[in-house]
């Protein structure tokens, strides 16, 4: 018998309420653009129902037999055939629109402390913290010393002198210890859907590479793009983002250099006028005769030095982001504005001139 006419001999022998539970999964995946597998196991159905309403709106879970979700994955083809590989014992779909991060971040958030049942797994070290346990004198004191905690009885209770781990990570949890930790109240495990793997955009996820920190990751991308707007200003390669703050500079730098040299521009003529009152003051405020100066220069002295005006304030305040966030070493740029700067207040003086000769 060829394979077409044994496969199609099988697919007459499906029930029909089987082929329409595939053919449910089969829209139910072709809906959406991530799906994933999670485990289910040890979920109680109440609490299953809660996960599906936190869900609403952002994913949707799909439970079925795992034959039956495997035979939609193949169906449907695509890549999410290789979600198959991850159908084992209790699991389920779920599918969103979002991102995949997003998602495995999402279910991780959702999952509550559970207690742990005797014959669990413990999925990490159990430990009973020290302090009052708040039962009073009794055998419970014998029942915590004999799992493992350092229990005594002090002021009219049983306490715990010291936090005392009672249990390593992948061991069973016996009877004893279960009750123990059901009477104090400690809740070992987390109990939510885990992610075992996500098709999304073509990429099957494994849950490890889903699992980032999203502040650090925006911190990167954030420094990331200082230290390239870094780089774009000081190889002087103009881009969206760097051309305002490169005219800037060429602005000031250009300034800079037409005060120094007194051309005579009128977009100079103020700052020069600012330059030359600047140097007379500070001339006449050097001469200790004030016999020897015009009776409108005795007294006078040096002028401060003038703020920057708003355009240069920006621009510098612009650099000094730029080389705070993308490196601790100096750069040619910042070695730059500094002369500038240095030219600028040598330059810079402010109207006193104006308003001493009208």
């Amino acid at each position: 018998m060829s394979a077409e006419a044994e496969a199609e001999r099988k697919t007459e022998t499906i029930p029909e309420w089987k082929r329409e539970e595939v053919g449910d999964i089969v829209a139910f995946l072709e809906r959406y653009e991530s799906i994933g597998i999670v485990d289910v196991a040890g979920i109680p159905s109440r609490q299953l129902q809660d996960m599906r309403r936190e869900l609403h709106g952002s994913a949707a879970l799909r439970v079925s037999r795992n034959t039956l979700m495997e035979r939609a994955l193949e169906e449907v083809d695509d890549g999410l055939e290789d979600l198959t590989e991850h159908i084992d014992g209790q699991v389920g779909l779920i599918g969103t629109n979002e991102n995949p991060f997003g998602l495995y971040q999402q279910l991780e958030e959702s999952k509550t402390p559970a207690p742990i049942n005797a014959g669990e797994v413990a999925p990490n070290e159990i430990v009973i913290p020290e302090g009052d346990t708040g039962v009073d004198p009794g055998p419970f004191v014998g029942e915590l010393q004999s799992v493992g905690a350092n229990a005594r009885i002090e002021g009219g209770s049983i306490k715990v002198v010291e936090d005392s781990a009672v249990l390593d990570a992948g061991e069973a949890v016996s009877r004893d210890l279960a009750n123990v930790l059901s009477e104090l109240g400690i809740e070992p495990k987390e109990v939510g859907l885990d992610l075992r793997s996500v098709f999304s955009d073509g990429v099957l996820f494994a849950p490890e590479e889903l699992e980032i920190d999203v502040e650090d990751y925006i911190a990167d991308v954030k420094s990331a793009a200082a230290a390239a707007r870094n780089l774009s200003l000081n190889a002087e390669y103009p881009t969206a983002e760097t051309v305002p703050a490169m005219l800037a500079k060429a602005a000031g730098q250009a300034k800079s250099v037409g005060i120094s040299a007194a051309v005579e521009s009128p977009d100079l003529a103020d700052d020069l006028v600012s330059k030359a009152d600047s140097q007379m003051r500070a001339l006449a405020a050097s001469i200790d005769d004030e016999e020897a100066l015009p009776e409108e220069l005795r007294g006078v002295e040096a002028a401060p030095a003038a703020e920057p005006t708003e355009e240069e304030a920006d621009a510098e305040a612009d650099a000094d982001a730029d080389e705070e966030e993308a490196s601790e070493e100096p750069t040619d740029e910042s070695d730059a504005e500094t002369d500038a700067d240095t030219d600028e207040e040598d330059g810079d003086g402010g109207d006193a001139l104006g308003d001493m000769f009208g």
